[in-house]
């Protein structure tokens, strides 16, 4: 597929996951997090498979594919997703944005020692540029506490797990339709998320019993579009553009947050978030290739 047609799905899934953060944040009054996750999880993963099968893309994984699902389910469905909805229940947003803008970072330093696939100075340039703008659009005004607290350790770890699973995706792309990775992760992954909400939430399931017709509207978008579709299309693109130029569009993901904050929960973006946005912008161009493909194509067309 074309990169360009890659880079806008990227941005479109980091549209859809901004908007998901407020809807998990809104549903986490509601139900304990392990609980909601497990439930959202499976449901995602029943859309994937529903989608998959549709196009007649859905197979029976061979032998040697099972370890990547087994890994990739217990990385960025069972530790991603118990940690992230964890930590946000007991940290701030602002604290938890800036965490989770730090995946570009780690995953660009992490395929560097683990695949050897070393990313251009332009690229190393766009993964810090993306950083002060994540930075900078999270703490000005935010009111962001100071110190690490339990759930600043649960959602770096959460986004640590995340970027190690975009390695086991990547290597699982060489044989198996990330698509179709994705399904059988979240189906994997949900189910082990139950059992433990039955160990550290016992009888939560009857919380579904009394939330509102707008928990369950919040729900169905975060499980079938956001988490569903989003990841979908997401470890596709992992597939196609690799893990470190699919990473650098996550501080996006910082951005659509808090403009998601703004439309359903009402809170302010100020000039401050303006300024981390063209940060994050450049960040992006620099640190997923484009603007070196951009640079190439001037040298062509100028060349006599």
């Amino acid at each position: 597929m074309n990169k360009w047609k890659i880079y806008g799905i990227l941005t479109a899934v980091m549209i859809v996951w901004g908007f998901n953060l407020s809807a998990v944040k809104y549903m986490l009054g509601y139900v304990d997090p392990v609980t909601l996750t497990a439930f959202r999880i499976l449901l995602a993963g029943l859309s994937v498979m529903t989608i998959l099968a549709s196009f007649k893309m859905l197979r029976w994984p061979a032998k040697n594919e099972w370890k990547f699902i087994f890994l990739g389910s217990l990385l960025n469905v069972v530790a991603h997703h118990y940690f992230l909805s964890s930590g946000l229940s007991i940290t701030t947003g602002s604290n938890a944005g800036l965490i989770l803008g730090t995946g570009p970072m780690l995953t660009a330093v992490l395929v560097s020692l683990i695949m050897r696939n070393y990313p251009s100075k332009l690229q190393w340039l766009g993964v810090v540029i993306g950083f002060a703008g994540v930075a900078a659009t999270v703490m000005v005004g935010s009111g962001a506490t100071s110190g690490l607290n339990v759930g600043d350790i649960f959602v770096f770890i959460s986004i640590l797990a995340q970027v190690l699973s975009y390695i086991v995706i990547a290597n699982a792309a060489r044989t198996l339709d990330p698509r179709i990775l994705t399904g059988y992760m979240f189906v994997t992954g949900s189910l082990v998320l139950f059992i433990i909400s039955l160990v550290q939430e016992p009888g939560e399931i009857q919380a579904f019993a009394a939330v509102p017709i707008s928990f369950w509207v919040a729900f169905v978008f975060s499980a079938m579009l956001g988490t569903a579709v989003g990841h979908m299309l997401y470890n596709y693109s992992i597939g196609q553009a690799g893990p470190t130029k699919a990473a650098i569009f996550m501080n996006l993901n910082t951005l659509f947050s808090l403009v998601g904050a703004s439309v359903l929960l009402n809170e302010k973006i100020t000039s401050g978030h303006i300024y981390g946005l063209v940060l994050i912008v450049i960040g992006v161009l620099f640190g997923s290739g484009a603007a070196e493909d951009l640079l190439k194509k001037r040298k062509k067309r100028l060349a006599p």
